[in-house]
């Protein structure tokens, strides 16, 4: 998922699993320790709590690292016990949401890539007393879920902001490819390009199939001509997209959301024209936060509004500050 600011274990539940703890307490007699690293300081003493992380990520995208390693820097810093899980399938998401009210948690961080999906099971966890966050998908539909806020980008924004920088740069017939179709955050990006720059097409490829996201990719660029950049909405997408140009023999060059180190040194290198960013690991960082601070305060951060964190266009103007970062798996 403005300027508020700017924005692998990814590993898919393909069953209902037991869900994975990340803990924050050392073995002497159960006392938080303290953990250093990037949560830094003290660790909190207040009473430990369990709060449960359910994603959509598909196995492999490096997007869900991010998001999940400043989930486990908040855990360590506010003595949560951390149960992250998750299934790109939207019904499986909404059981692996069940399976945690059943645990009775403390508190839920959800995200909302098909809301309709998990619209009930949402609705059964704030029943039960269960405070819930959404964060990177779905945030139109947040708050009448029962979401608290929403942490995340405002993804027809940031299809605007990569629109109007390729306007701006004077591409007039990008292809963007979505590849998990259905997927409201990657449709509001496309659509957002797409308003700022109407020759756009919309390309839909299957995400969990990266090379046959390579191959459809290839066969378009070698039917359209006249594409002048091809979008992809995930990094290791982007990269593999880059292939894709090779083997059609196009001219178009590869824009892109979202970030990887990998991705941000072909930014550096020139390869790749820009990427926007919706800053994951704050998605991560905040939503694991905000539960804690609901529990420990009854403190409800955002007002009823959703948090933003992008987008933030990294280009060659900024890649090579970005990239040090990326490095450390925070970017």
């Amino acid at each position: 998922m403005k300027k508020k600011f700017s924005w692998r274990r990814a590993a898919a539940a393909v069953v209902l699993v037991p869900l994975l703890a990340v803990t924050a307490c050392s073995a002497q007699g159960g006392k938080p320790a303290d953990t250093g690293g990037g949560a830094g300081g003290q660790v909190a003493d207040t009473p430990k709590i369990k709060v449960a992380m359910i994603t959509h990520a598909v196995a492999g995208d490096t997007f869900w690292d991010i998001v999940r390693k400043g989930a486990e820097e908040a855990a360590k810093k506010d003595n949560v016990e951390l149960l992250y899980t998750s299934d790109p399938d939207a019904g499986r998401q909404a059981q692996l949401v069940q399976q945690a009210i059943d645990q009775k948690v403390d508190g839920i961080a959800v995200t909302l890539a098909k809301p309709e999906a998990l619209k009930d099971v949402v609705k059964k966890a704030t029943d039960a007393g269960i405070p819930v966050v959404s964060f990177n998908g779905g945030m139109e539909a947040s708050a009448a879920l029962g979401a608290f806020t929403y942490f995340g980008s405002d993804e027809k924004i940031a299809g605007e902001a990569a629109g109007t920088k390729l306007a701006a740069e004077g591409f007039k017939h990008p292809i963007c490819v979505i590849q998990e179709q259905g997927h409201v955050g990657l449709e509001a990006r496309c659509a957002g390009v797409k308003a700022k720059v109407p020759g756009t097409e919309i390309l839909y490829v299957d995400g969990k199939d990266m090379t046959g996201v390579q191959s459809t990719a290839t066969a378009k660029l070698q039917a359209t001509k006249d594409a002048d950049v091809i979008i992809g909405l995930g990094a290791p997408f982007s990269l593999t997209l880059q292939k894709s140009v090779k083997d059609a023999g196009s001219s178009a060059k590869v824009a892109s959301f979202d970030l990887n180190a990998e991705l941000a040194q072909q930014i550096v290198d020139g390869n790749v024209v820009f990427t926007v960013d919706q800053q994951p690991y704050l998605q991560g960082y905040l939503s694991v936060d905000s539960l804690w601070q609901a529990k420990r305060g009854g403190f409800k951060v955002g007002g009823g509004q959703a948090v933003l964190t992008g987008p933030a266009i990294v280009d060659k103007s900024n890649a090579a500050d970005v990239l040090k970062f990326a490095k450390e798996g925070i970017r």
